[in-house]
Formats: structure tokens, C-alpha cells, sequence
């Protein structure tokens, strides 16, 4: 089996290119800038191409056709159109990674499968993916183009610890905070419900819906099974690093008024996403790949990221902005405690 890879280098693409190659023994092809060949395995097939020259992509591609096509990098109609023509009549399946965060905010039940309606007034990098796969859906249906749409929710790895709140550099300063014996911020009072997935795991529904008759014409979200809520996951994070996790909990809509002014978009992240709860049926693509399930806890996850990142020092990007701002919010809300 042959498969491409727009993109390939990601949280998620990583772990299944990985898995094609050492597992499943499928021929790997990546076609990305070539900025992370570190993260290639040897044995993938690589064309250096930027996916937006269409007309050099075409042209790079010529002559090949793949079991399998997989796109990563697409968020705007646009770039699902460009790979409509570019792979029409050249994979017998196209596979879209939308996003959970698609659903509705907050849906009618907390209990989401993928007939859940799809809209999120808060996020418009989801209303892309939405309008993504309204495109990609209505070509099935006229032409028969074969789509599988996967939607994603918080899937993490090695290189990466997930949090509720944090700056525009990622998740390090949060942990400093931790460690420091400060407080961190929780949005909402820290008992919403949150699914968080190993990218090991997500790889086993992925690949188990490529080249999967059954997955043509449908979409799939890939969750792992353990539901916490934010302080659990805090609290989790916390024991990992043998610390006292010191709570800090403020209302998402607070969190996205005073987060816009310093360039945080916790309008999308949090009120669009994170602070709604969500507990996912994962049945259609256990019917699908009865192999999937949770084989890495987040306590399990969180030590293997924790770990692997005190190991690697790039990866720990101090953001002092986004420290003084934590610091600015938790006085400002004492403050007003304190003359009420």
C-alpha cells in the first residue's frame, strides 16, 4: 500500500508515519518544505515542495498515484479545492484532518458523536475546517470523490504538554510556573470534562481507517477513551513533577476579554473549545478499527513528555510576557476581591 503525506512532521502525522513504516510496512511518501527531515523516518520517500505552487506540486507529482492521500496543512476551503484538483482520479482515498473543535459550542449533549452539529460561532479556524468538509462532502456526493474526514480533538506527544491556558510560545513558561511554587490558571472552575490522546493511540484509528472500504464518504473522530477535568489534568501534570499544583481558576469569557489586548485568542481556544464539556462516543470507529483503544493514560503520557522535554532544553521557550500577564490577571482578580 502507497501512501502521501502532505505535511508529515506534526504531533499527529509523526506517530502514524511511524507506524506505516516500522508496523504496517506501507510505502511512505512525505511532500513538505523539508524543514524537519530530523523528523523523517529513513525509510519515507521525501518530495521537497511547498503545497500552495500548485503548479510545481503537480508537476513533481506526475505520473503517481497512491492508495492513500493525506493532507495535514489544509485549514481554508482553498486549500481542499487545490487538492481536489491536484488528486482527482489519483488516490482512492483522500483523508482530511478537520477538528472537534468543529462541533457546536456548547452542543445540545455533552456526549458527542459525529452526527453532532457543526458550528462554533467562536472560532473561525474552525468554521474553515467546517466549510472544509462541506466542500470536500458535497464532491463525494456529486462525483464520488473518496473522502474519509477525521476530526481530532486535544492529541498530544513526546514534544508537548497540554494545557487549558497558556502563552503564544507553548506550554514551557506554565510548567516554570509550576515549579516555581506560583499559581497557574485554570480557565472556569476547573471541573469541565476534556479528552486528551497520545499520538501513539490516534495512529492506531488512523491507520486503521486508510484503505478501510467502510471509511469512504464518512467522518470519524479519533479520541482516546479517558475523560478528566482540568484539574485533573493540572493535578496530574503537578504529580509528574513532584510539585504542589497551585489553582488559579478565572472564567474563560474573562480569560478572552483580557487575553485579546496581548494577542491571546482564548475567544477561540477556550469559550470555542476547551472550557465546554465534551465526552466523546468513539463507537463508529471502533465498528470501524476494532483495535482502538487508550493504551497511554495521561499520566502516562505527561511523564513521557515531561521527560523527553527536561531532556531536550530547545523545547523549553521561556515567554516571560506571557508570565507578567498571569501575574497582572491573578492580582487584578484579588484586587477586586478585596474591595467588594
Amino acid at each position: 500500500m502507497k501512501a502521501l503525506f502532505i505535511g508529515g512532521t506534526g504531533i499527529i502525522s509523526t506517530a502514524i508515519v511511524r507506524r506505516l513504516i516500522n508496523e504496517l510496512h506501507w510505502e511512505v511518501w512525505l511532500l513538505n518544505r523539508g524543514n524537519r527531515l530530523d523528523a523523517v523516518p529513513a525509510e519515507a520517500h521525501s518530495i521537497i515542495a511547498d503545497i500552495h505552487d500548485e503548479a510545481d506540486v503537480a508537476q513533481k507529482l506526475e505520473g503517481m498515484t497512491f492508495d492513500v492521500v493525506s493532507d495535514f496543512i489544509a485549514f481554508t476551503v482553498d486549500a481542499v479545492e487545490r487538492d481536489y484538483r491536484l488528486f482527482k482520479g489519483k488516490t482512492k482515498q483522500y483523508m482530511f484532518i478537520s477538528s472537534a473543535s468543529a462541533y457546536h459550542k456548547p452542543a445540545a449533549s455533552y456526549i458527542i458523536t459525529e452526527g453532532t452539529t457543526l458550528a462554533n460561532p467562536h472560532w473561525q479556524y474552525s468554521r474553515d475546517k467546517i466549510a472544509c468538509e462541506e466542500f470536500l462532502m458535497r464532491k463525494y456526493r456529486e462525483e464520488g470523490f473518496p473522502v474519509t474526514i477525521i476530526r481530532p480533538s486535544h492529541t498530544y506527544d513526546e514534544r508537548h504538554v497540554p494545557l487549558g491556558v497558556h502563552g503564544n510560545k507553548g506550554f514551557w513558561q506554565v510548567i516554570r510556573r509550576m515549579l516555581d511554587g506560583k499559581p497557574v490558571i485554570i480557565q472556569g472552575d476547573g471541573s469541565s470534562l476534556w479528552t486528551l490522546t497520545f499520538n501513539t493511540d490516534f495512529a492506531v484509528g488512523y491507520t486503521g481507517l486508510m484503505g478501510n472500504r467502510h471509511a469512504i464518504g464518512e467522518a470519524f473522530q479519533i479520541t482516546g477513551d479517558e475523560t478528566l477535568t482540568w484539574d485533573q489534568i493540572y493535578q496530574t501534570i503537578a504529580d509528574a513533577l513532584h510539585v504542589e499544583l497551585k489553582a488559579y481558576h478565572v472564567a474563560s469569557e474573562y480569560l478572552a476579554a483580557v487575553g485579546k489586548p496581548y494577542g491571546y485568542d482564548f475567544e477561540g481556544g477556550l469559550v470555542g473549545d476547551k472550557s465546554v464539556c465534551v465526552v466523546f462516543d468513539n463507537s463508529k470507529l471502533k465498528r470501524a478499527v476494532p483495535d482502538m483503544c487508550t493504551k497511554v493514560r495521561f499520566d502516562q503520557g505527561v511523564r513521557i513528555a515531561l521527560d523527553y522535554v527536561f531532556a531536550h532544553p530547545e523545547l523549553q521557550v521561556p515567554d516571560p510576557e506571557f508570565d507578567q500577564w498571569c501575574d497582572r490577571v491573578i492580582a487584578a482578580l484579588e484586587k477586586a476581591k478585596a474591595e467588594i
